[in-house]
C-alpha cells in the first residue's frame, strides 16, 4: 500500500502537473448502480458518480495536498476531490486515448515510454484536462477510493476526521510523539505506529525500516521502551520517511508517480522483504527474520533489534 512518503510524492507531481488548469469531466468503468456499502458516496457509486460528472466539469483547480494516505484537490466550485491509493492505486498524467467500442483509455502512442509500463495498464478512472491530457487513476485490485466532499469541511468528514498528528508536521515533537504511542501501550509498537489514529501515513514497510534503524523488536510495547530508544525511534521516523520521499517513494510493488515512473527507496531497504538476510548493521552478526503481527508482515533482525516488554 503507498504511504506518505509515495503519497507525498503523487501530490508533488500533481502540484505541477495540475497548475492553471480545469478538469472538463471524469469517466469511470468501476460505477455500479447498488455498490456495497463501503463504496456508497464514492464514484464506484453509479448514482453519486452522475453527481459527480456535473459537478466536476469546468472546475479549476485551486490545489493540491496531502493529509495521511489522502489526496485532496481543492476546485474552484467549493468541493474537494478525495482520493485514496489503498492497495495498488496510482496517479499518471499525460495524453490518453478513448476507445468507445472497448470502454477504455490508453496512453497515446507518441507519450514517453514509462506511461506503457504494464502496471500503468489497470486505468479505472480518467479525468481529462483543459491542456489536453488527463489525470489518470490506475488500480490493479480496484480498491482504490475516489469521492468528492464539500471543501469547508472536509477534514471533519468520516475520511479525515479521526486520523492522527503528520509525522513530519514541525509542530510534531518528542513529547506529542510519546503521548500518542502511548495511547496504546501494550499493543505491538509497530501496529501502533501504522495505526492512522495514533500518527497518520506510516505502513508496513517504513515501520519496518524506522524500527530496524531504532534497535526496537516490533513486538515491543510502548509503555515499555526506554526513553532513550524512544528518541531514536523518534528520529528515525522522520529520517525513514523524507528519505523515502527524497527517493521517490517504493516501487517494490505496483507504486509509480504521476510521470508513470517508478519510485527508487526499494533499492535501500535495510530490513523489509530481507527474510533470511544477514543483517546490514555495522557490527551486527544477526538474521532478518519475518513474522505476522496483528495479521500485517514485520521484518526485523532478531539480534540487534531489542525486545521491549
Amino acid at each position: 500500500m503507498p504511504e506518505l512518503p509515495e503519497v507525498t510524492t503523487t501530490v508533488n507531481g500533481l502540484k505541477k502537473a495540475l497548475r492553471g488548469v480545469r478538469f472538463l469531466d471524469v469517466w469511470t468503468d468501476l460505477d455500479k448502480k447498488n455498490p456495497i456499502k463501503q463504496f456508497k458516496n464514492t464514484i464506484k457509486d453509479s448514482g453519486f458518480f452522475i453527481k459527480m460528472k456535473e459537478e466536476i466539469k469546468g472546475t479549476k483547480v485551486i490545489s493540491v495536498e496531502r493529509r495521511a494516505k489522502n489526496i485532496l484537490i481543492t476546485l474552484s466550485n467549493g468541493k474537494t476531490i478525495l482520493i485514496h491509493l489503498k492497495m495498488t492505486g496510482h496517479i499518471i498524467v499525460g495524453k490518453y486515448n478513448y476507445s468507445k467500442k472497448e470502454n477504455k483509455w490508453t496512453p497515446d502512442i507518441k507519450e514517453r515510454r514509462e506511461l506503457h509500463d504494464p502496471y500503468n495498464r489497470f486505468v479505472h478512472a480518467v479525468f481529462p484536462l483543459s491542456n489536453g491530457k488527463a489525470m489518470v487513476f490506475c488500480d490493479s485490485r480496484k480498491f482504490g477510493k475516489i469521492t468528492m466532499v464539500n471543501t469547508s469541511d472536509a477534514h471533519q468528514t468520516i475520511h479525515l476526521k479521526n486520523l492522527g498528528f503528520e509525522p513530519l508536521d514541525k509542530n510534531f515533537d518528542l513529547k506529542k510523539f510519546k503521548e500518542q504511542i502511548l495511547l496504546k501501550p501494550n499493543k505491538n509498537i509497530k501496529t501502533v505506529l501504522m495505526d492512522q489514529s495514533i500518527i497518520a501515513g506510516i505502513g508496513n514497510i517504513y515501520s519496518d525500516e524506522m524500527l530496524w534503524l531504532s534497535s526496537i523488536n516490533p513486538e515491543s510495547k510502548p509503555n515499555k521502551i526506554p526513553e532513550k530508544s524512544l528518541k531514536l525511534l523518534f528520529t528515525s521516523m522522520k529520517e525513514v520517511l523524507n528519505k523515502g520521499i527524497d527517493f521517490g517513494g517504493d516501487s517494490m510493488s505496483d507504486y509509480r508517480d504521476t510521470e508513470g515512473k517508478r519510485g527508487n527507496f526499494q533499492h535501500h531497504h535495510n530490513v523489509y522483504q530481507k527474510n533470511k538476510e544477514r543483517c546490514g548493521k555495522k557490527g551486527c552478526k544477526g538474521v532478518i527474520m519475518r513474522k505476522v503481527l496483528d495479521g500485517r508482515s514485520a521484518h526485523f533482525c532478531n539480534t540487534h533489534q531489542k525486545l521491549y516488554v
